[in-house]
Order: structure tokens, then sequence, then C-alpha cells
């Protein structure tokens, strides 16, 4: 795609509050209900006035999509289900948006999120696709941890970094996190903290491995006209990549340096221009690369660019304290981010709101063998 988006806005958005340990009776119908009550409610709308809705969860079934959707008492004329975890954010606004701007549809829910206590996500890991589990689980390598220390190692040799450098990165979110009473971890982290963690998958220990928690979050989608006279986050531009690679690079590289020209051309916007940032943080190795692949820091600079603009906290990245410290509810680690975006668009975001005017937000996910193969990004300019 390249095609300007000046007249689509998200004009709400909420989230079903994370936690490591869900009540028992929590399901993951009832937490996707809660998040698209909750962004409704922000946007001052009712499920009546919703035409058309998009879904991603890896936990929702047997039920689909529709099936949400008709327990929500929703009458529709646009209709998505999307399965790409941590890029589906990109992905559904992407579509939303043209749904939008077609006439499909007038006003857009998109949601996503897990019920994920330590069953289901052993489960999810273990048969997350087949080569995983006809290549991977054989070898004892339950899970992707061990999968991003190796990427972890290859991006430390090529860019000169320490595992300092990466803890000034998870510190720096912890700081954030504490000022967002919806993170699951809140409590202040210190270099030593981190340092002295356990280790997980040499060189990844404790804190810089995501805590998979259960929850949701939900946007509300809109052509401007429906909420003017109201703070909204109006889409610039969104872009995505599918298997960019054919899982033959290093992983170092995500699809985002391929959309990155198109991206920023069609937004009318530079990487210096953004003032806050949610980059996809499963592991700190790939919220760095997607840093990278969209500009916001070049190859070689990565250890003075996290001491001098991340560590300090100048350059606005995480705000919500990211997955690392918030959680990462299945699905919705990408909309967490997109959340977290709009609200700081919006004025919304408490003590951890910063002065922006532009916000960007990227995706990333779907490890097919060795690396993800989804990479979305999506700039959001506030607009009243």
């Amino acid at each position: 795609m390249g095609k300007t988006t000046s007249g689509v806005s998200v004009i709400g958005a909420g989230e079903s509050p994370y936690t490591r340990h869900p009540a028992s009776g929590t399901t993951t119908q009832g937490v996707l209900a809660d998040a698209v009550r909750r962004a409704l409610a922000d946007a001052n709308l009712k499920t009546a006035d919703v035409d058309g809705f998009a879904a991603c969860s890896f936990t929702l079934g047997p039920d689909h999509a529709v099936d949400l959707a008709w327990r929500l008492g929703l009458r529709l004329r646009w209709l998505m289900q999307d399965t790409n975890g941590g890029a589906s954010a990109g992905t559904m606004l992407q579509h939303a948006v043209r749904a939008v701007e077609s006439g499909d549809a007038s006003v857009v829910v998109l949601v996503a999120g897990d019920l994920m206590d330590q069953q289901v996500h052993l489960k999810m890991v273990a048969e997350y696709n087949r080569a995983t589990a006809e290549n991977l689980v054989p070898l004892d390598m339950l899970g992707p941890n061990a999968l991003f220390a190796l990427l972890t190692q290859r991006q430390m040799e090529a860019e000169g970094l320490t595992r300092t450098d990466y803890g000034r990165l998870a510190v720096a979110q912890r700081a954030w996190a504490a000022l967002n009473p919806g993170a699951v971890y809140r409590t202040p982290l210190t270099l030593d903290d981190y340092l002295n963690a356990p280790m997980v998958a040499e060189p990844l220990g404790r804190y810089d491995c995501v805590p998979p928690v259960t929850g949701a979050d939900a946007v509300v989608v809109a052509a401007d006209e429906r909420a003017a006279g109201t703070r909204r986050a109006r889409v610039l531009a969104v872009s995505a990549r599918y298997n960019s690679d054919d899982q033959t690079g290093d992983g170092l590289v995500t699809g985002l340096a391929d959309c990155a020209p198109e991206f920023w051309d069609t937004a009318g916007h530079g990487p210096a221009d953004v003032e806050v940032v949610s980059v996809y943080d499963d592991y700190p190795a790939m919220a760095l690369a997607q840093l990278k692949d969209l500009g916001l820091v070049a190859g070689g600079e990565m250890p003075a660019f996290i001491a001098e603009r991340l560590a300090t906290r100048k350059l606005a990245v995480n705000t919500s304290g990211g997955q690392l410290s918030a959680g990462q509810p299945g699905s919705a680690g990408g909309m967490h981010g997109l959340v977290e975006i709009v609200r700081q668009l919006r004025g919304q975001a408490g003590q951890r709101q910063v002065d922006a005017r532009l916000g960007l937000f990227s995706g990333y996910g779907m490890v097919l063998y060795r690396y993800g193969a989804c990479a979305t990004a999506g700039l959001l300019e506030a607009a009243a």
C-alpha cells in the first residue's frame, strides 16, 4: 500500500486488565468482550453503532470472530478474523482503514487478546505451528526463548552490544511501567537487578523474556467526521510485510526495513518527527531491531542510542512499560502498543503522559521457524 490516509481515526481505546493469574472462570471470550466494551465507552458509542468488527485470538476456539460478534450483539456489514499475533494490530488497522474509506463500514472495532495461564501457554508454544512441532519440540526447545537467545547473540556481535545495553532498555521500560497502573510489573528495576537475574537462555536473563499474561486490547476506528470536535488519533500510514526474506536471513532485519521508505513517504513525515513510540518488545533485541529498521537509530550506533536516548527516556519508547513490564496478553501484544499510542495522542496516559503530536507503533511476530515473519507499522497524529 502507499496511499495517505487522512480521513480515518482511532476514536476510542480500551484494555481489559492484565493479570498473571486469571481468576477461576476467566475466559478468552470474557476478556475480549470486556476490552470491546471499554473501547466503545471511551468512544462514547454503543454496540448498535458498530457495523465492522475484527478479532485476533489464539485461544478463542472453537469459536471464531463471527461467534464473538454474535455474543456481543453486533450486527455487521464488515468482518475480519486475523491470526497474526504480535502483528495483528497493524494488519487489522490497515484493513479497517480501507473498509471505512470505501464505505464498507462506518465504525469498526478491533480486538485482540487471550486467556494465557501456564497450561494454555505451554500447549500453545508446543503446537504453535507444524515447523515448531516437528523440528523444535523434539530438540527440547519448548518456546521461543532459545531461538531469540541465538538471535540476540548475533545482534550483540553485529552491533557491539553488551548485556548492560539490553539492561538499560529493560530498566527504562520498567520506569515507564511504574507510571502505568495497568502494568503487571511496576516495582523499580535496577541495572544490577537485571544483570544478576537468573539466566534463562544465555544471554537472555529473566528480564529479557516477556511475561505471558491474560488480557485484551481494543480500539474503535471511524471516519473523522464521526468524531468531529473530539480528540482522536488520525491514521497517517499503515504498512505491512509478511515473510519478507523466506526465513533465509539472520533475523536481525525485520520486514519493517522493506516497509520503511514507502511508509515514511506515505505518512509525509520522517523518523525524526516522531515523539512517542511503541515497538513490539517480546525481547529487547527485537525492540532494537525494529527501531533500526524504521530509521530511528543507525547501524553501529545502538550502544550510544540506548545510553543517550532510551535510558534517559529522552525518546519516549514503550511508555506503557512495554510488554516486558506490562505483560504479553497472547495475541494482543501488538494491540497493546497501538492502545498506548492512542492514549498518548488523546491525552489519556495519566502520569506517563508525554507531549506528542505524532505516535509510531510497530508489530512483529509469528515465528515460522527461526524468527518472526510478520511486521507492521503505523503512524498516527493527534487531531481534534
